[in-house]
């Protein structure tokens, strides 16, 4: 059985809650985000409706004053000109809300990524396992790793990963640092499907 020391176990554990913990606010972040999102679509909305009636509105008087006097046509180009500095302030702040769709978009996109690996499978570097289930190396609620039922034994897994090359790779790594048993399995909605080939 491989040995570890106390401090390396202990700054593997810092290392788990700090990425616990960061996984945490990025979904806080995701959620505030998608409420965000949902108030900028409802204002991006009213905003076009403003503008729509704005420009039907200057079209409107536009059409009308084209059939006064010189004079008259000269001081509605005036307003005109008004007219058009408001629209570019308007332009802006639908530019800007475009951008932060945008921005909206990626976090949303990261969110739907990380459900859709929940139900695909994915790849994890299996390390110890145990007859109980009193070890309590890890809490469960941490992402990269896995702590999976299968009968009789309970095993203990590190990483999730997409695809069999990274984990392979991962799986080098735990056997360099001493972890000679370690194997790669795949898992899918938290059972394990099949140990892959190590190389």
């Amino acid at each position: 059985m491989p040995f570890i020391e106390e401090s390396d176990l202990l700054d593997l554990h810092k290392d788990i809650d700090k990425a616990q913990i960061i996984n945490e606010r990025l979904l806080d972040q995701i959620k505030y985000k998608n409420k965000d999102l949902r108030k900028i679509k409802l204002q991006r909305n009213v905003l076009l409706g403003f503008v729509g009636l704005f420009v039907i509105g200057t079209l409107a008087i536009t059409s009308f004053t084209a059939g006064l006097s010189s004079k008259q046509s000269f001081e509605n180009q005036g307003n005109l000109l008004v007219s058009i500095d408001s629209l570019d302030v308007i332009k802006a702040r639908i530019d800007n809300l475009k951008s932060q769709n945008e921005e909206l978009s990626l976090v949303k996109e990261f969110y739907l990524a990380k459900e859709f690996l929940n139900k695909e499978k994915i790849y994890s570097v299996q390390v110890k396992s145990f007859v109980e289930n009193n070890v309590t190396l890890a809490s469960e609620a941490l992402t990269n790793t896995l702590f999976v039922k299968t009968n009789p034994f309970y095993a203990y897994s590190l990483g999730n990963f997409e695809n069999l090359e990274e984990a392979q790779k991962f799986r080098e790594q735990l056997v360099r640092m001493g972890f000679e048993d370690a194997f790669v399995a795949s898992y899918q909605d938290g059972q394990r499907v099949k140990i892959e080939d190590p190389y």
